[in-house]
């Protein structure tokens, strides 16, 4: 058994099953460090999390960072699992002297920039990535493409998950009239955008229909006043954030589809892991969980940014709610079968058994 350290920038709430099942299954083999706060503020640690603290040094107007306290593991006979990302000046110390002395140092991440593999700044990525031991990608599309680049690199995929595979349950309603947003409240997120498109579409949908939106961010107050203007508090719903398995689940349950009117995140597995389909932005520089979405099988695009486009998907939701409802078992499981916890979890756990 090697000891298993991982090294993240910070902790997000959605992170905390994860850890706590690696924490479970390697004990004191596993070790977890981070710091406080990402490069986007909004993003910070869930300090239920059990975990070494270390002091994120920001510099360059927060586009670099040094992680004070990460080069102590240095010299470490285990197995490192660092951010595959250039901006954390510490790791290329940690990859650069952990290579030369022959230690096991792998990255963890996005494969390519969030511009894609054609990105002029992939070259320094490359440079972090031939540096790795092994790298560990977030989706088998990704793995598939990196693998193509880096023909001798090990390489695998630990898709993200937010939930055990008994938690993945599709709980049938007979009439779920709601429509969900899960998200930051972030301008590249949209959810200001989808506030009017739900209010432009009203007199197409339910009278009943609420639109759910869980989450904080610097957009909230700008939706709020938005909500008033147009007189939309009984069917605009703001929740702020909420992380209890239970609410979540009620709120799915209840809902006959989501919605991510800007980029795809996790919510798109948190929302097919309950069996709820959802209406995408065709066009965003979506991150790696899109390959989780099938046109017609658990999702329906719109054009990114049209008004109109987005009330005919929903439209198309609403006019098949039925086919809908019953696809809700089939999409829970088709999810279940790639992204839950216990999946993700056992790419780190073989890291822990490796001898080499």
């Amino acid at each position: 058994m090697r000891k298993l350290i991982i090294i993240q920038t910070v902790l997000p709430t959605y992170r905390e099953p994860v850890f706590k099942e690696l924490s479970n299954r390697l004990m004191s083999d596993f070790e977890l460090y981070s710091g406080s706060e990402y490069f986007d503020l909004s993003i910070k640690t869930d300090v239920s999390i059990d975990y070494n603290k270390i002091k994120n040094i920001f510099f360059f107007n927060r586009k670099f960072l040094w992680q004070k306290g990460a080069i102590k593991n240095i010299k470490h006979e285990g197995t490192i699992v660092l951010e595959l990302n250039p901006r954390i000046i510490s790791n290329w110390w940690l990859l650069l002297v952990r290579k030369l002395t022959g230690k096991q140092t792998v990255l963890w991440g996005h494969a390519w920039p969030r511009k894609g593999h054609a990105s002029k700044t992939d070259f320094l990525r490359n440079m972090m990535r031939k540096l790795a031991s092994q790298i560990i990608v977030y989706t088998n599309q990704q793995k598939n493409e990196l693998k193509k680049k880096m023909p001798n690199k090990h390489i695998v995929a630990a898709p993200n998950a937010l939930f055990y595979s008994s938690q993945m349950i599709s709980e049938n309603h007979n009439n779920p009239n709601n429509i969900l947003y899960v998200g930051r409240l972030v301008k590249d997120k949209k959810p200001f955008f989808l506030v009017k498109a739900f209010e432009r579409a009203l007199a197409d949908i339910p009278t009943d229909t609420q639109l759910k939106i869980v989450g904080d961010g610097v957009e909230k107050i700008a939706i709020a006043n938005f909500i008033e203007e147009k007189g939309l508090s009984k069917r605009v719903k703001l929740l702020g954030h909420i992380n209890d398995f239970s609410e979540l689940k009620k709120l799915y349950k209840n809902s006959i589809c989501s919605v991510s009117p800007g980029y795809v995140g996790l919510s798109i597995t948190q929302s097919f892991g309950f069996g709820v389909p959802m209406i995408i932005s065709k066009d965003e520089n979506h991150s790696p969980e899109i390959e989780a979405a099938v046109d017609g099988v658990n999702s329906v695009f719109f054009k990114t940014d049209d008004l109109v486009s987005f009330r005919e998907s929903l439209l198309r939701i609403f006019d098949n709610k039925k086919d809908w409802v019953n696809k809700r078992a089939s999409i829970c499981d088709r999810c279940k079968q790639n992204y839950s916890v216990e999946a993700m979890v056992s790419v780190f756990c073989t890291l822990a058994h490796k001898d080499g």
